[in-house]
């Protein structure tokens, strides 16, 4: 997809951009903004001319100390600053928003062995709090709030639902999903043998995201699962990957 890319950074940090700058193409295609998800208008300047637009960052913290200062609203309120400097630019033909899968399945519903969870699927936002699954809320609020600006506001919006992405990094650090591989890794004797991850490969997840702008009869929601394993499974499949390594026996 040729075309000149906008991207939107929390702060400018040489150390978070290293490695997007050094990206073949980066120098004469890629524009980077200091932009904040909690203030409004911050992402006029970045969405400004564009024709698409890919939200795709919001706080990944799984035990976080204040839920609502620093999930819940960040996600919230940073979906709508987006969407609402979508709205004032007529160019923009649609937005891709990445969600997460665990905006589709957790909820009250008993799952039996036949069940199929697919797009037409919501999580359970009050079950979510009751349980203080703070990111799985934090997803799901985000989404409900997108949808319904999008609507109100005649915006094309199409939501990518990932599993847990793994797969060759860009950056110099872990992300959360790679850092449950590395969890599983040091205390994978501590995961129940029920445990299971709904995986997807981070290029599949790239490409569903271009194939979401690009293919004009796209529309609502898309789940990414690559595969379905068991945490017993995923260990075996790290112990032939890795059988140097001191890995948990189960």
């Amino acid at each position: 997809m040729p075309g000149t890319l906008f991207g939107a950074l929390l702060e400018d940090d040489p150390s978070m951009t290293r490695h997007l700058i050094s990206l073949a193409g980066a120098k004469e295609r890629l524009h980077l903004f200091e932009a904040n998800l909690n203030e409004d208008g911050s992402f006029d300047p970045v969405v400004d001319g564009c024709e698409g637009v890919f939200h795709t960052a919001s706080p990944v913290l799984l035990s976080p100390g204040d839920p609502k200062a620093d999930l819940l609203d960040p996600a919230v309120k940073g979906t709508l600053n987006v969407l609402r400097s979508c709205a004032k630019v007529p160019s923009i033909k649609r937005v891709v928003l990445t969600s997460s899968m665990t905006a589709i399945c957790p909820s009250k519903k008993p799952l039996d062995p036949g069940a199929i969870i697919d797009e037409t699927w919501f999580s359970d936002p009050v079950f979510l709090e009751e349980s203080k699954e703070w990111y799985q809320l934090s997803k799901t609020l985000a989404e409900q709030a997108a949808w319904k600006f999008a609507r109100e506001n005649g915006i094309d919006l199409v939501t990518i639902h990932p599993g847990i992405v793994i797969g060759p990094l860009l950056q110099p650090t872990l992300n959360a999903s790679t850092g449950e591989i590395l969890n599983l890794i040091k205390k994978g004797n501590e995961v129940s043998s029920d445990a299971f991850f709904r995986f997807v490969d981070v290029r599949d997840v790239a490409y569903a995201h271009i194939q979401a702008f690009e293919i004009p009869s796209a529309s609502g929601r898309y789940g990414l699962v690559g595969r379905v394993t068991y945490a017993s499974e995923a260990l075996s499949i790290l112990h032939r990957s890795f059988p140097t390594l001191n890995l948990p026996k189960r």
